[in-house]
């Protein structure tokens, strides 16, 4: 067993996804160090209150700090480019923990994912957002649905793009197939990378169609600059 082990590694190596040194076998995704230096979020940071303020919404978190050329986006990259849905089951696990720590997010009914339009989802393979987000379900022990909220427009990625762009590009519509489905419910909205809030916003809108509604949002990241 132990020789079959050593031949993996050797075709098939275990490796940081940032510094892309060899995991131990207490390491997954990253390793320690880098880890350890990942920018965490402070939930009072002043940014937060600043992008979200507009959005009708009872309380957001987020994991990280976005930045590029950075530890954090590589982790996004591998995880929606190079089918690494492990690292969606890494930070969502990683994102109980704050939940645990911080008793974050009470009473919540469901937890549903900013969806994928269907042409993208098709291309690759699955959402990226939904490994997270079912980890949180787990922790908060609530129900995971992610038939009701559709994307009707595809845009191309938004981190790619400056922030002016987003601003201006705002095609983005989501639909709730079932407006009553919610209703009374309090909704944990759950979404990769927040930028200036365009997706969010137009995601909360829908699902404000809905009587009674109350929507919270997490994330895995938060963008400081673009």
């Amino acid at each position: 067993m132990r020789f079959l082990k050593d031949l993996l590694d050797i075709f098939y190596p275990n490796l940081c996804i940032n510094c892309e040194n060899h995991l131990f076998s207490n390491e997954i995704i990253l390793c320690s160090n880098c880890k350890n230096d990942l920018p965490i979020v402070d939930d009072n940071d002043i940014f937060t209150t600043n992008i979200l303020k507009s959005l009708e919404v009872k309380k957001f978190s987020s994991l990280l700090y976005y930045e590029r050329n950075t530890s954090t986006q590589r982790l996004i990259h591998h995880l929606k480019y190079k089918k690494r849905e492990d690292v969606g089951v890494f930070l969502g696990e990683w994102f109980s923990h704050k939940i645990r720590k911080h008793n974050l997010f009470k009473n919540i009914d469901y937890v549903i994912p900013v969806p994928l339009h269907k042409k993208k989802f098709k291309k690759r393979g699955y959402n990226q957002v939904s490994a997270f987000a079912k980890c949180i379900a787990k922790q908060l022990n609530v129900s995971y649905d992610e038939s009701l909220l559709v994307r009707v427009s595809d845009n191309s990625t938004q981190t790619k793009k400056s922030r002016y762009d987003r601003y201006n590009e705002s095609s983005t519509k989501f639909t709730l197939l079932d407006t009553r489905f919610y209703e009374d419910k309090h909704i944990l909205l759950v979404d990769d990378v927040i930028t200036t809030g365009a997706t969010l916003e137009s995601c909360v809108k829908a699902l404000l169609k809905t009587k009674n509604i109350s929507i919270s949002i997490a994330t895995m990241a938060y963008t400081l600059k673009v």
